[in-house]
């Protein structure tokens, strides 16, 4: 595999590897390579091993990568430089990078989750058996690992006091930016490469929304007055960005702080539960409450496929599940108001919604859809008392009450194809509640 003929395989090079960082602005671990290398040559894997496991060859994240990959391209291209996209397995790829050119050091910034971790630990270990150091940079997020946890060196389980912490650290500490636009120039210097096709790596090339990476201030400062309300435009849409790296969390936590604290509190839930997924990785496949993986579900097949399909007979969650499986989105108070009707109307087990999620959410991360199911189900940490039942009737009647949400996604309301409700409300709360006491023993 020669990338690139033109490239002199004699010269000494740094690869800066772009996993979940589509951006050359204010990035931690881009800015480090620039700035000890003249020579840095930037990667990304089309990753066979985590392709392999998207259900389907009409992924819109996949579509959203290529395309921000594509913006890099042209970015560099227009520096002199040229994006390096492989489609392989990283090790395979690495092995095959450093028998074609001398490689002195890659870097890249770090991920949280099991899988990436094992994934980097694997390439770190090769990297250092062929002297080569791999270096990993914090860029994600504000706090990392262990910088916030109790005095005693525990971890916090509960939101409030870890958002005090992390607050009070953020206090006396100080944003620290990472200029890497200033240093472009010490980008590897080459003519175009080849980037694969959609087709290509056995993808289709799909129409997606795509949300510009756009901090819009006047909807921060007013996000605490509108986030709930999804017929209008209230939030930020930036989940995907911050998801896939193309804005900074820095920028939008400064923002943040300036203009919404509640705002600030939601990006704070994000390190939260992805603290939470890194010291108990285990609550990626269990409850966090272990006591609650003693729950006997009912999973009804069939009503979990009406609940995908959004045929409940019930229209707030029928919105919400149409909207997410014709766009990749859905409203995030209406994906706690789907999530607690799977739960705990259908006595269907969190997982089997964590994982439709997981294949349709464009801005889809594991820690936070792990934390959120398991809080709409009662199991997680700090989650809501598992007794709180949604009334899907008033969470519309609050948040939706002329139908403005409702009838943009469910377009047969009202006609006599809608189905009935596939259960009723106080019987199916009052279930809900005697298969869980039985359980739980309270």
């Amino acid at each position: 595999m020669c990338i690139n003929n033109d490239i002199n395989n004699k010269t000494e090079h740094s690869i800066f590897w772009f996993r979940r960082d589509f951006r050359l602005f204010d990035n931690a671990g881009l800015y480090e390579a620039l700035k000890h290398s003249t020579s840095v040559l930037p990667l990304f894997i089309f990753d066979t091993e985590i392709l392999a496991k998207v259900p389907s060859n009409e992924d819109k994240r996949v579509v959203f990568i290529h395309n921000a990959i594509t913006k890099l391209q042209n970015q560099l291209q227009n520096i002199g430089s040229s994006m390096f996209v492989v489609h392989g397995s990283p090790l395979s790829v690495f092995e095959k990078l450093l028998n074609e050119y001398s490689i002195t050091s890659v870097y890249a910034n770090s991920d949280y989750e099991p899988t990436t971790i094992a994934r980097d630990n694997k390439i770190s270990e090769f990297l250092e058996g062929k002297g080569i150091a791999f270096r990993l940079f914090k860029d994600q997020v504000i706090f990392e690992k262990s910088e916030i946890v109790k005095d005693d060196g525990s971890t916090f389980k509960i939101f409030t006091p870890y958002s005090k912490a992390w607050k009070r650290k953020f206090n006396e500490s100080k944003i620290v930016q990472y200029p890497s636009e200033n240093l472009l120039n010490n980008f590897l210097k080459t003519m175009p490469v080849h980037v694969p096709s959609l087709d290509e790596i056995g993808f289709k090339n799909l129409e997606i929304i795509n949300h510009q990476p756009i901090i819009d201030k006047n909807i921060i400062q007013h996000y605490h007055e509108t986030r709930n309300f999804p017929c209008i435009n209230g939030t930020s849409n930036l989940s995907v960005h911050l998801r896939f790296g193309t804005i900074s969390i820095r920028e939008l936590v400064k923002t943040a702080m300036e203009l919404n604290e509640q705002f600030l509190n939601e990006l704070i839930w994000r390190e939260f539960f992805m603290s939470i997924l890194f010291h108990h990785p285990y609550v990626a496949d269990e409850c966090f409450k272990k006591k609650y993986n003693n729950i006997v579900w009912r999973n009804n097949e069939a009503e979990f496929s009406k609940w995908c399909l959004g045929e409940t007979g019930y229209p707030i969650v029928d919105a919400g599940m149409s909207e997410l499986n014709e766009t990749g989105f859905m409203h995030n108070r209406v994906r706690m108001i789907v999530a607690s009707f799977l739960a705990k109307h259908l006595l269907i087990d969190w997982r089997w919604g964590e994982a439709y999620f997981a294949e349709k959410l464009m801005d889809y991360e594991l820690s936070s859809n792990n934390g959120n199911w398991q809080w709409a189900a009662g199991c997680g940490c700090d989650a809501a008392p598992y007794f709180r039942v949604f009334n899907p009737h008033e969470q519309i009647r609050k948040f939706d009450p002329d139908l403005i949400y409702t009838k943009k996604w469910v377009r047969n309301l009202n006609k006599s194809d809608y189905p009935a409700p596939i259960v009723e409300h106080k019987f199916a709360r009052e279930r809900f509640l005697k298969v869980f006491k039985t359980t739980l023993g309270s």
